[in-house]
């Protein structure tokens, strides 16, 4: 059950931003043991005023054209699974919709089921779904 929020800076159309969320849905399916109806991102198009980081930290060069990714999941993930993930989702946003790999960055953070509600006021049950 993850959710992303997905950070960039203005300017890209929504052929390219469908592409995008497509990659980083199929690479959740595909290395992050999601089931596939499970897609909630939000997509937040800034202007590049507002992407501030470092353009050499721990890359080559980040160029203003970098992604952010947040991903909170309710699942914690092997180290593995994680290494894979950051792997072949990188890999994929290079093919489309086109993004450096220098200009991708993931953060992933973990929390319960209770820290979840998905509509009509209840507390998430894995039992439930």
């Amino acid at each position: 059950m993850p959710f992303t929020r997905i950070i960039l800076a203005e300017g890209r159309s929504e052929t390219w931003l469908a592409q995008l969320s497509n990659q980083l849905h199929r690479t959740l399916v595909d290395a992050f043991d999601v089931p596939d109806g499970d897609r909630f991102q939000v997509i937040e198009c800034l202007p590049e005023s507002r992407l501030i980081s470092d353009p050499h930290y721990l890359t080559g060069i980040r160029s203003p054209l970098q992604v952010q990714f947040h991903i909170t999941a309710g699942r914690p993930r092997s180290r593995d699974q994680k290494a894979n993930f950051y792997r072949l989702l990188t890999q994929r946003l290079e093919e489309s919709p086109g993004i450096r790999p220098e200009d991708v960055m993931i953060v992933v953070r973990f929390n319960s089921p209770e820290d979840w509600c998905f509509g009509n006021g209840q507390l998430y049950s894995p039992e439930r779904v």
